[in-house]
């Protein structure tokens, strides 16, 4: 049997591999679905960052709305497609944010002009112009000058904990296959899903 049969990350990893070198533009792109805390649904795409045996990472500013709704109801749905593999893979489970240690290490890996953007974004609220964008974005470069940028406290990351994971391949006739992982305890229990 292989790995990538009873291994939902191991699948995962494998598609992501092979979406790297077919998909055009971002093979990481996925849109990510929260909720408030009384159920109001919204969606929108991030950037895949990171994959462990814990679970899916993204990062942004704590403050937008997404921030806020994963705070208010820490669940949350993912879903990957990659047109020229047609292959999807849907994820689903809790979210925690990530360690302080993690979020460093990865703001401190983005290009300069996205760390001072980091600061200078008020992501999700208001923007009376695109002026204020550029004059923020002045301001903190000014502030930063040539020494470190350092990450800024309202922006880390988030896990989704998988406790679902479906993977989706496109078949003739619209007889798609279907396979889902379950989360059960420390393993996964697997089940086949009509198109």
């Amino acid at each position: 049997m292989d790995r990538s049969d009873a291994d939902p990350y191991a699948r995962f990893e494998a598609w992501m591999a092979e979406a790297a070198t077919s998909e055009p533009n971002d093979p990481n792109a996925v849109c990510l679905a929260t909720s408030t805390a009384d159920g109001r649904p919204s969606a929108r795409m991030v950037l895949l960052k990171g994959i462990d045996p814990r679970g899916f990472v993204f990062y942004t500013n704590l403050e937008s709305r997404k921030g806020g709704e994963l705070t208010a109801n820490p669940e949350a749905a993912l879903c990957f497609h990659w047109k020229t593999l047609q292959r999807s893979v849907r994820v689903e489970g809790r979210v925690e944010q990530v360690s302080d240690a993690e979020a460093d290490a990865y703001y401190a890996s983005r290009a300069r002009g996205s760390r001072i953007g980091a600061w200078a974004s008020r992501q999700s609220r208001p923007l009376e112009g695109r002026f204020a964008l550029e004059k923020a974005v002045a301001e903190f470069t000014l502030k930063f000058g040539i020494g470190e940028i350092p990450r800024p406290p309202f922006w880390s990351g988030f896990r989704v904990l998988p406790r679902r994971i479906e993977f989706w391949r496109d078949m003739p006739f619209r007889l798609h296959d279907r396979q889902v992982f379950h989360r059960e305890g420390e393993g996964w229990r697997i089940e086949a899903l009509y198109p």
